[in-house]
């Protein structure tokens, strides 16, 4: 066989493995006997032509000739194999591979996490004003989300979702419907427990995890009702930890108390889905949607939810005992900023809660804490200072009231001792101090 013929025989061979291993097999057989059959009709003086062997079957070799050999006709050199390199599989280790793989996650989160959303929607007496400028008592409906915490009939909602209801109707993401009864509710952490006597099979409560161990940057899945609309999901992104959100109030710039360590999400809330969920890539509840910033009253990218720690730790008590009691130390304060630190004659770079006032009779009181005593200007303002200065409880440093606020909500309790270490006139001490129970809780 020519050089040429060779070379071209070879690049055919080349091509029919390729073409096998992107699955060609029909174009493959056709080429295929088409090369059996040029092999076969070239014939040499040089003698017959290698013949083809069938697609996975090895040809056998010719033997390799030896010095004693005689009239042994040159052996063709073997061709390299050729391994075709196999089509790669998209990432899902980062990037638009993780969006692929939570994209086929998200319907599975939706079937498993749905049936556990309930609507709430709630019925009210109100004034309500008629063209002539009487008024008469008419019924105002409110909505909201909820979902199925156990078995037992328990339904976890907003408190501003259901407060001042006289009818609560829940409506199951199948559209059964039950009345709904107010267990228990807590305005300062804004959460209420509802009961209905519903069918087993439409108790399917949700998972719950740590919001503990959230981290900024990880997927939110919102559901709930918003405007009403049922089953609603949307899907962002842990936007920020450790907000703090005011409840009590009309606004969320002052308040008699506000929620800590609230996750922020960029994940749709509008009005509706306060009482609802905010799930993981999992489908496990690390959140309750409850309030939005937006200057439009609907969402505007930043949305707020109250973390599943407080959540294990308020709605079983609220279950039993239909309230809960949030543990309090009887102090007003502040963060210790560098201005307020070089007042009190402190290092600028000095963190911790300045007390500014004590509320006679508390635990802070009975403990011996001190107020602020004395006004300083700073930038024009007059401020209190000279108060103690709180940097650690239990040993865990504090760097600001926001910092405090959360260590007590989340590892204390009523009638618990916990021991504060204070800067007193620049002097570092520690105070044992009993909590007590926050008026009105």
């Amino acid at each position: 066989m020519s050089e040429k013929r060779r070379v071209l025989l070879s690049l055919l061979l080349t091509l029919v493995l390729v073409m096998t291993a992107c699955g060609l097999s029909d174009v493959v057989s056709d080429l295929d006997d088409q090369i059996t059959t040029a092999v076969a009709s070239q014939m040499t003086a040089e003698g017959p032509a290698e013949t083809a062997a069938p697609l996975g079957q090895v040809p056998a070799r010719t033997p390799r000739p030896t010095a004693g050999d005689a009239d042994v006709p040159p052996q063709p050199t073997a061709e390299p194999s050729v391994t075709p390199t196999p089509f790669l599989a998209p990432s899902t280790s980062g990037g638009d591979g993780t969006a692929l793989a939570l994209g086929g996650r998200l319907a599975q989160i939706y079937e498993q996490v749905n049936p556990s959303v309930v609507n709430i929607q709630t019925t009210m007496q109100g004034l309500q004003a008629l063209p002539e400028g009487f008024g008469q008592q008419q019924p105002q409906g409110g909505l909201g989300s909820g979902f199925v915490w156990d078995q037992q009939g328990h339904i976890v909602t907003n408190n501003h979702v259901i407060a001042g209801a006289s009818e609560i109707a829940v409506i199951f993401s199948d559209g059964y419907v039950a009345p709904g009864e107010v267990v228990g509710t807590d305005p300062a952490s804004d959460l209420a427990v509802v009961w209905v006597d519903a069918p087993a099979e439409q108790m399917r409560p949700v998972q719950v995890a740590s919001s503990g161990e959230v981290q900024v940057g990880e997927v939110a899945i919102a559901l709930g009702n918003p405007f009403g609309l049922q089953g609603t999901m949307t899907v962002g992104i842990v936007s920020a930890l450790g907000r703090s959100l005011p409840v009590g109030a009309s606004d969320m710039t002052s308040a008699a108390y506000t929620i800590p360590d609230i996750i922020q999400t960029d994940a749709a809330i509008n009005p509706g889905n306060s009482g609802g969920v905010l799930v993981d890539e999992q489908g496990r509840l690390i959140g309750v949607t409850a309030a939005i910033r937006s200057p439009v009253e609907a969402n505007a990218g930043i949305g707020f939810a109250i973390p599943s720690d407080i959540v294990m730790k308020v709605v079983p008590a609220l279950i039993t005992q239909g309230r809960y009691q949030h543990p309090w130390l009887g102090i007003s304060g502040t963060s210790l900023v560098p201005p307020l630190a070089r007042a009190m004659d402190l290092p600028a770079e000095q963190r911790g809660v300045l007390v500014a006032s004590v509320t006679s009779g508390s635990p802070a009181d009975e403990a011996g804490l001190r107020g602020s005593n004395r006004q300083a200007s700073i930038d024009g303002l007059q401020v209190s200072v000279g108060g103690d200065v709180i940097v650690a409880i239990d040993g865990e440093e504090v760097r600001t009231f926001e910092q405090m606020v959360s260590y007590l909500a989340r590892n204390t309790s009523v009638g618990q001792t916990v021991t504060l270490t204070i800067l007193r006139d620049g002097q570092r001490q520690d105070l044992p101090l009993t909590l007590g129970a926050r008026p009105g809780s």
